[in-house]
């Protein structure tokens, strides 16, 4: 075996790059929802399980469309898909600042938003995981920081632009941005090191053990006839019930305990620098410990940050949970694409984790309107958050039972992480 060569300067950290602003843009704008919900209550007197109906319509949309867009980035590349999302984002967001019925939002958001969303998550992190190869869960933590990082930025931006311009013109700037900022970039991305004549990691050539690559790996078929997988799809879609229920319903569950407005969206960008630091730490963690204890740290993080929810009536209450919570978000959500990897390898990736983001959808669609209808009922957020807690421990039990497929081959489950 020869020893491994780099050239100067490898492509894949313009992909990594490429893909965290892309993930910025996106993500960060997608859950300005928040933001934009209290204006929209209040100009139009809905109910929040109403508006919350058309987020989480999107919600499953995009999710449902993940695995046709994860299926193209598979055979096509993320360019194609990535800009044609851009296109109908920034036309769904730019329709939303002439809605003036209920129909239209769940047409413009619901139906457009949703769609223009579907690819971002699900074809930058296979194509990350295509890139690197030893340093998968580490790259696609820096990724994920994207996330956390538009999860911080683009809410205050938003709040800013309401507060400066109002929220219908909010929406058009918002179109704008996501429309040029996230084609001009992903013009940049490439599928897979092949399709530039390089290995993953930059190599000049890659040892046995890390030759998870390209089409190794179990079909899609395969896969989806294990236990295991479906284990996992679960797992996540508990998370999704509980992360994006909470992005959607924190920011006006802190104004209604009389916490001021600016301070009520701090809470939504705490969050957002606590998942980006959340990303990073157990992404590169994840390389080490193994993805699966990665995994089961976030989620026991998480449901503590929920009951310390029930009991947060204070804005640095409410501040701590932010900073728990964010942490637990991104330090979980982060190992979806490199345990899919590792348990399955990387031939039918891009489905495997658009069908796991599916079920996160899932959760996310029925949680907010859920939570918002026990709201309007109960005109408390208490039960809803209890909920939300008991629906995480869920999640930690099925982490905690995963097992690998031990007869399948060349996916790395067999893998222990190396402890000298």
């Amino acid at each position: 075996m020869t020893e491994d060569k780099k050239p100067k300067f490898f492509y894949g950290y313009v992909i990594i790059l490429a893909c965290f602003i892309s993930l910025l843009i996106a993500v960060g704008g997608y859950f300005s929802f928040g933001v934009f919900f209290e204006p929209v209550l209040v100009e139009f007197g809905w109910t929040r399980a109403i508006t919350s109906g058309a987020f989480s319509l999107s919600l499953i949309l995009a999710g449902l469309l993940g695995v046709v867009t994860g299926k193209i980035n598979d055979k096509f590349g993320p360019r194609l898909v990535l800009t044609a999302g851009a296109l109908v984002l920034g036309l769904g967001y730019s329709l939303m600042s002439q809605i003036s019925a209920v129909w239209q939002i769940y047409l413009f958001y619901g139906v457009l938003i949703g769609t223009g969303f579907s690819g971002y998550i699900v074809v930058l992190l296979s194509t990350t995981a295509r890139w690197f190869a030893k340093r998968r869960s580490m790259m696609t933590g820096i990724v994920m920081a994207g996330t956390g990082t538009g999860t911080m930025l683009m809410p205050l931006l938003g709040g800013w632009l309401i507060s400066s311009y109002g929220w219908r013109t909010s929406y058009i700037i918002m179109g704008a941005i996501s429309l040029i900022l996230i084609t001009s970039v992903t013009q940049f991305l490439r599928r897979d090191p092949q399709s530039k004549g390089l290995l993953p990691d930059g190599k000049a050539e890659l040892k046995q053990e890390s030759q998870n690559s390209g089409a190794d790996g179990l079909s899609f078929r395969e896969a989806t006839r294990t236990w295991q997988y479906w284990m996992l799809w679960a797992v996540f879609l508990f998370l999704g019930f509980s992360q994006i229920t909470v992005m959607v319903h924190i920011v006006i569950h802190a104004t209604g305990l009389g916490i001021p407005p600016a301070s009520a969206v701090s809470v939504l960008s705490i969050i957002g620098g606590a998942n980006i630091a959340g990303r990073i730490v157990m992404g590169t963690t994840g390389d080490k410990i193994g993805n699966k204890l990665a995994i089961i740290i976030g989620i026991i993080l998480m449901s503590a940050s929920l009951f310390w929810l029930l009991a947060a009536k204070e804005v640095w209450m409410l501040y701590l949970f932010g900073v728990i919570f964010g942490f637990a978000w991104g330090g979980s959500f982060v190992q979806m694409s490199p345990i899919t990897a590792e348990l399955f390898g990387l031939k039918a990736h891009g489905v495997l984790i658009g069908l796991i983001n599916f079920g996160i959808t899932i959760g996310g669609t029925i949680g907010p309107v859920l939570i918002g209808y026990i709201f309007d009922i109960t005109s408390s957020y208490q039960t809803g958050f209890l909920i939300l807690a008991a629906v995480s421990l869920i999640g930690l039990i099925l982490a905690l039972l995963l097992r690998p497929v031990r007869e399948q081959e060349n996916t790395g489950l067999d893998r222990k992480p190396k402890r000298r």
